[in-house]
């Protein structure tokens, strides 16, 4: 039962993000993301099945997500300026990867 729930709050959100980016304010779907609904999941269930030091470890852990994050909107808002959209997002996405691979490395 607790996977449907999951499946459910994540089309939730896909909802969400299609009906406000037709909005007048569409800029605001960009931000759905940014919620913590999966992080809330993650966290509940690794507390739960490892206790509170590894729900502590993770979320140090996803803290270094920031800078990936960061670096894929800076990538993304410029190559979609002199790129297709679909190429676009896969360089701002392999960009993503390098920084991610390279965060992860370091925290090592």
């Amino acid at each position: 039962m607790g996977l449907v729930i999951k499946a459910a709050l994540g089309a939730l959100v896909v909802v969400l993000i299609g009906l406000l980016s037709k909005t007048k304010n569409y800029y605001i779907a960009g931000l759905i993301p940014l919620f913590p609904t999966f992080a809330l999941i993650a966290h509940y269930i690794v507390a739960s099945e490892r206790g509170i030091d590894a729900m502590r470890t993770t979320i140090v852990f996803s803290m270094w997500s920031i800078i990936p994050y960061f670096i894929y909107l800076a990538t993304l808002w410029y190559f979609s300026g002199v790129m297709r959209l679909p190429v676009a997002l896969g360089g701002a996405v392999v960009c993503w990867g390098a920084k991610r691979v390279a965060a992860d490395f370091l925290l090592d």
